[in-house]
């Protein structure tokens, strides 16, 4: 949905502890969450109209947004 949130304790709120623990504890995960969050919020201000860009640069920075996300489940699920 366009307009939505996607910050990584609302995509995960059952984490939220694990998630804190990695951020504190793990310098990779706390890169990987600050660079997710970077680009999520760059996302939001092309979706609600902050700034304006491309189509194309807007699906690129979401497949970026998508794969950090992914990485970052993965460190949550393994810890």
């Amino acid at each position: 949905m366009m307009n939505e949130k996607h910050d990584l304790l609302h995509e995960f709120p059952e984490h939220r502890d694990t998630i804190h623990d990695l951020k504190m504890g793990n310098p990779y995960f706390s890169r990987l969450f600050d660079e997710y969050h970077s680009v999520e919020d760059e996302v939001h201000r092309i979706e609600t109209g902050i700034e304006n860009t491309s189509d194309d640069y807007l699906e690129s920075r979401k497949k970026q947004r998508l794969l950090l996300k992914d990485q970052l489940f993965e460190l949550i699920k393994n810890s």
